[in-house]
């Protein structure tokens, strides 16, 4: 841990305007459990970003941290959030799990309530529920999933929506094949100290991984599976506005 501390304790240029509504924050660091309570799922998230002292709330992340490990925080301060869990709370926002450990450390709630449970925007229906097709006509479109940093697992909800929303909109348009893309962003960034970058074959794990799950649900349609790395960033609804968040991801080409 004297370690990381030591690499936690460098400072990024990009977080010296963290107290500006809208302003992009990037850093790394161990992440805080706040006991709060008013009802389901209301214990709130923080990370302290040390280069300029300020606690940032990512309770809104889809990706929740793990308390044993250091995570990459990505995300902007939202606008008239309140102060629900005791921090500058970032919405949109993005909370990567890192290899590094990190002691676990759990607040009482001091008087901040959380928040109340709300179904999240991005979340699938259960698969009785009949979903809205569109009628056409089809025609060539792309479809985009994104990822933690370094990792190919399609993240609970927030994956899962985007990749339930492709196959439905497959399946009624039923196209000759598919081409699925992994993205990495493989150059090197330095993030609070620490040199960061995708592993090159990420990208392919990502593409081979919802390949797969296209294989399963749309039995006889074709896919294929390409790697792209150095992936720059995109502008995609999906991504929030985040630039890391943009680079990792897969995109699902439907051709006819």
């Amino acid at each position: 841990m004297r370690r990381l501390a030591a690499l936690l304790a460098l400072c990024l240029p990009l977080s010296a305007a963290a107290a500006e509504t809208g302003a992009l924050v990037r850093f790394v660091a161990c992440p805080v459990y706040r006991d709060a309570d008013s009802g389901k799922k209301s214990g709130c998230w923080l990370v302290d970003d040390r280069s300029t002292g300020v606690r940032y709330d990512v309770s809104p992340s889809p990706h929740k941290p793990d308390w044993n490990h250091a995570v990459l925080v990505e995300g902007r301060v939202a606008t008239g959030a309140g102060n629900p869990c005791g921090g500058t709370v970032l919405d949109p926002a993005r909370s990567s799990i890192l290899p590094d450990p990190c002691p676990r450390h759990m607040l009482p709630a001091e008087g901040f309530t959380g928040r109340k449970f709300v179904l999240p925007a991005r979340n699938i229906a259960p698969m009785v529920v009949p979903r809205a097709v569109s009628p056409g006509p089809y025609v060539e479109r792309t479809f985009s999933l994104f990822f933690e940093f370094d990792r190919d697992f399609v993240l609970y909800q927030y994956g899962d929506f985007l990749l339930d929303n492709a196959i439905t909109w497959i399946s009624a348009a039923k196209p000759t094949r598919l081409v699925v893309t992994g993205f990495a962003a493989t150059t090197p960034e330095t993030v609070s100290g620490q040199r960061l970058a995708e592993r090159p074959l990420v990208a392919q794990e990502r593409a081979d991984k919802v390949a797969e799950s296209l294989r399963r649900m749309l039995p006889g349609v074709r896919v294929e599976t390409r790697a792209v790395l150095a992936a720059r960033p995109v502008d995609h609804p999906d991504a929030d506005g985040l630039p890391g968040q943009s680079q990792r991801r897969v995109e699902i080409r439907a051709v006819f």
